[in-house]
């Protein structure tokens, strides 16, 4: 059974955008495990001052992420790409536990083995108070906006 997750570098201008769509469309599941599989069992993540590092680290990561960051909805946008390498901005929003907006705002530098999993990930990201009123993402991408 492969484990490949086209599409493959080195990328071009047209895969780069399908993986950035790829990535986005199952972050915004929200399912820690389905979204570990897109990287490979090594996988060695910078997410603002944490350093995870596997799958299995991964996984608890985003299961602790998702459990305070409730209406977690997410927009990701193609920033360059090159052979084996993309780099995204992005916006997601989400609110905490006493019901406060934010908007988090960031880069990602990510870097893919052959097989398409990613290999690295490196996270930047701002988080900005909004308020409900504010907001301008409301759950994953409809088909309109793709």
């Amino acid at each position: 059974m492969s484990s490949a997750r086209p599409p493959l570098p080195p990328f071009t201008a047209e895969t780069a955008a399908a993986k950035v769509q790829a990535a986005e469309d199952a972050w915004n599941t929200r399912d820690p495990q389905r979204v570990a599989l897109a990287y490979t069992p090594d996988s060695v993540w910078r997410n603002r001052d944490r350093f995870v590092n596997g799958r299995e680290e991964i996984t608890a990561f985003l299961t602790d992420k998702w459990a305070r960051e409730h209406e977690y909805a997410l927009r990701k946008q193609l920033w360059s790409f090159t052979g084996d390498r993309i780099a995204v901005r992005f916006q997601y929003e989400w609110h905490d536990d006493e019901g406060q907006w934010w908007r988090s705002h960031g880069n990602e530098l990510w870097e893919f083995a052959p097989d398409g999993l990613m290999r690295r990930r490196e996270a930047s990201i701002n988080d900005v108070p909004i308020t409900e009123a504010e907001r301008t993402i409301h759950g994953p991408r409809g088909d309109d906006e793709r």
